[in-house]
């Protein structure tokens, strides 16, 4: 009998779309199970019987570090871990976690308050970037050009009607590229640097922006074990930027994408996590 891995996600995008066109090759039986759909919480968890693993690729901020923690408490095995979910669905937490353990971050301030976010500018002058604790894919990320518009930009972040919301770090703009790094276990399996497409200064995979494959890098490889460290092996999408200092890494996605990176390397990342999900369940 095949292993039973499902993939629970809000929808099907391309990458779950591979994940389970691959899996019959690879020796697995892999379907999607809408992340509203489970209802956990019984002790015998009904919706999950008949699964070997969750492979947890929630969109939701909320919703997949709950789904792990409860799965994992009805004995199934959860991919990535819901401790390692907690970290990454976090900026503010997930960077200090990270911080203590000695892994270079950029510096940045935590704003829950017009005040916060004053003096945050006052500290760390335009131009900055603000962006939220709790988000992903580049959205809401704003770059403050100047202090004259700043206080415009925050109307907007007070008008948002919850605190989870609200919630933001601002940071100094560093100009350049990013490295997004794809690790599975505790393998780098890919990596690829990605630059602004020209209209949109953000250089987030998930905007299409140009990219280009990363060969073999030890200060990147390095960078990344550190991380590994800090939350334990799982699949994660590791963003570094370069900076004249060294690398610093930006966030750390538990339900990475992969389209951008495996596109730009070649790389075949549903086998390589297939491979890993045998691994976990040897």
């Amino acid at each position: 009998m095949p292993l039973r891995i499902a993939v629970v996600a809000d929808r099907i995008a391309w990458e779950e779309r591979r994940l389970i066109d691959a899996a019959p090759g690879l020796g697995l039986s892999v379907e999607w199970v809408n992340d509203e759909s489970l209802c956990l919480g019984a002790p015998d968890a009904p919706a999950l019987r008949d699964f070997d693993l969750l492979l947890v690729r929630s969109r939701s901020y909320t919703r997949g570090g709950l789904i792990a923690t409860l799965a994992e408490a009805a004995g199934t095995a959860v991919l990535n871990t819901a401790s390692a979910i907690h970290a990454c669905e976090n900026k503010a937490a997930l960077r200090a976690a990270l911080s203590a353990a000695g892994v270079p971050v950029p510096d940045h301030r935590l704003v829950l308050s017009r005040k916060d976010f004053t003096r945050a500018l006052a500290e760390l002058p335009p131009p900055a970037v603000l962006k939220p604790v709790f988000g992903g894919m580049g959205k809401r990320v704003t770059l403050l050009r100047d202090a004259d518009t700043a206080q415009s930009v925050y109307d907007y972040i007070e008008d948002l009607g919850h605190a989870f919301e609200q919630a933001a770090l601002v940071e100094p703009y560093l100009p350049g590229g990013s490295v997004r790094c794809f690790v599975v276990g505790r393998e780098l399996v890919a990596a690829a640097e990605f630059e602004s497409g020209g209209t949109d200064w953000r250089n987030n995979a998930a905007l299409g922006n140009r990219n280009r494959a990363l060969g073999h890098d030890p200060e990147v490889a390095k960078t990344v074990d550190a991380v590994i460290d800090v939350l334990g092996p799982g699949i994660y999408g590791v963003d570094l930027f370069r900076t004249q200092d060294g690398l610093l890494v930006n966030e750390v996605n538990h339900a990475p994408a992969f389209r951008a990176v495996a596109t730009a390397t070649g790389i075949d990342v549903p086998s390589a996590i297939a491979r890993y999900a045998q691994e976990l369940l040897a």
